[in-house]
């Protein structure tokens, strides 16, 4: 589900995609120092999102260093990091394990079973050090299976246990920005469930699997529709990012936030408008 929050990269100038490129690194980095390879395979765009948002609001000392590693092992790449780092490889490996117990509980995949095998000591001690977040990853990962495995369609609850799930992620600190944080992450995370959800439509509904989008569509306005709610969703989390005072890395943050989170989206109209010229040309 994860893997929405990326940068728009013909937008971004080259000084702050190579900065991007390191906060990247260096997360993947953290996560193979503190938990080897099985950690790194967790690594996801969306934690690196978050190392930047709260490395610009709390102003945290960052370190630049230099690593070679398994995928560029000739040319030192540049890394950067900061306190928050660590937070967030510890958050990308404890919601890797839930979604892989998730996946076993629900579909018995034995390739969760035996990957959860792999980080399942090391996330239980990140959950009893983050109980917090951790009793309500479970809680709302819990809710949205009940709410799956009954086939609700109703949008806002499905995608709002994901929405719960990002709001106790952002709040690394409960301190004056901790409501703010709450309902940026709350909103990116209905986002990120609903665009899931648009992008798997067709593939879910010709292998007769569960989609909450199914009954929306098939009305008539269902591309404006799906398109308003994706509007709606990330505006509202544009609107709290705007009251934080980030001005470190602002440029790369706006990027994301009003470019870089639709471009799956323009991926999937560009192959919708190819099949509609193609199915034109064969009608003629």
């Amino acid at each position: 589900m994860f893997g929405y929050v990326t940068i728009c990269k013909p937008e971004l100038k080259v000084k702050d995609f190579e900065k991007y490129k390191a906060y990247y690194c260096g997360l993947c980095e953290e996560l193979r120092e503190r938990y080897g390879l099985g950690g790194q395979m967790t690594l996801t765009y969306d934690m690196t999102f978050l190392v930047l948002v709260l490395t610009s609001l709390y102003e945290t000392p960052i370190r630049e260093e230099a690593h070679r590693c398994r995928v560029h092992p000739v040319k030192r790449q540049r890394m950067v990091r900061s306190e928050v780092t660590a937070y967030a490889a510890d958050m990308n490996l404890l919601l890797a394990w839930h979604h892989l117990k998730d996946d076993w509980k629900d579909d018995r995949k034995i390739s969760s079973l035996a990957a959860g095998g792999v980080i399942r000591r090391k996330a239980e001690r990140i959950a009893q050090k983050y109980r917090r977040q951790s009793r309500v990853f479970e809680a709302a990962l819990g809710e949205l299976a009940r709410l799956e495995r009954e086939k609700s369609t109703d949008i806002d609850r499905t995608a709002g246990c994901f929405g719960r799930l990002m709001e106790e992620l952002f709040v690394w600190r409960k301190d004056a920005w901790e409501q703010t944080l709450r309902r940026m992450g709350f909103f990116l995370g209905k986002f990120i469930y609903i665009m899931d959800a648009y992008d798997d439509l067709e593939e879910d509904l010709a292998k007769g699997r569960y989609n909450p989008l199914r009954n929306l569509y098939t009305q008539t306005d269902y591309e404006k529709k799906a398109g308003d709610i994706l509007c709606m969703m990330i505006g509202e989390c544009s609107g709290a990012f705007e009251q934080l005072p980030c001005l470190q890395d602002i440029e790369i943050l706006r990027n994301i936030l009003y470019d870089g989170v639709w471009n799956r989206y323009r991926l999937i109209q560009k192959k919708k408008q190819e099949e509609r010229d193609k199915n034109e040309q064969e009608s003629l």
